[in-house]
């Protein structure tokens, strides 16, 4: 997103100007698509882009910076990404109960598929960051409203900072039980929301991220006094 931002400012992409296609931005920034969209979202989140449904993304003819940014540098440490999950606990409370009351079947449907392919990817052995913030869009798209699952394209995957070495520092025993937690939790979520239960899927919702800032606060404390030894 840096180096999008720096082209746009500079001028070397004017504004009207269409953006690289997906694939040619994956090809070139040898990033995933999940990289790419995130990156799109964030400046269109920023007014520097605009999107033009089946033509891409061009650059905003008046660019304009919004007063609300989060800088991705700075989401990327942990005391950072604890401030983003209250954020997200107020946020995503809510469109747990919203995916609840207003979920179409498909919507209801995707959410559950979501959390299997993050049941999928634990079992490949994988840390399933990815499948992790896919199942939050999910829910977040089946609330109907747009601006719930746009605000979290904007955050990105990196407020699940499960790659940083200082949360992965940890046996292969103490990261199974990590995700394990992490699994149950979003099963409790996925099952209230299957059962259109908003209160439920409220409560299960504000457990997991409770429970998650808890664990990025021990995984910050013990970071810390690591680079204080």
């Amino acid at each position: 997103m840096l180096r999008l931002t720096e082209e746009i400012t500079s001028g070397r992409l004017t504004a009207g100007q269409r953006l690289p296609t997906e694939q040619e931005m994956v090809s070139a920034m040898k990033v995933s698509r999940t990289v790419v969209r995130e990156a799109v979202a964030a400046l269109k989140a920023q007014g520097l882009v605009i999107t033009r449904q089946g033509s891409g993304a061009f650059v905003s003819a008046v660019p304009q910076r919004r007063t609300f940014k989060l800088d991705p540098e700075v989401l990327r440490t942990l005391d950072s990404a604890i401030d983003v999950l209250e954020l997200r606990l107020a946020l995503e409370t809510e469109a747990a109960g919203l995916a609840c009351e207003r979920g179409s079947a498909a919507g209801i449907r995707a959410v559950s598929s979501a959390h299997a392919e993050f049941e999928r990817a634990l079992a490949r052995g994988e840390s399933g960051a990815e499948q992790d913030f896919a199942f939050h869009v999910a829910i977040s798209t089946a609330t109907g409203n747009s601006q719930f699952a746009e605000f979290l394209r904007f955050l990105g995957t990196f407020v699940i900072p499960r790659q940083d070495k200082r949360v992965w520092n940890m046996t292969v025993t103490r990261q199974t039980e990590y995700l394990a937690q992490i699994r149950d939790e979003h099963a409790r979520i996925a099952e209230a929301i299957a059962a259109r239960r908003p209160d439920a899927a409220r409560a299960a919702m504000r457990m997991h991220l409770t429970r998650a800032a808890a664990r990025y606060r021990k995984f910050s404390g013990s970071a810390k006094a690591g680079e204080a030894a």
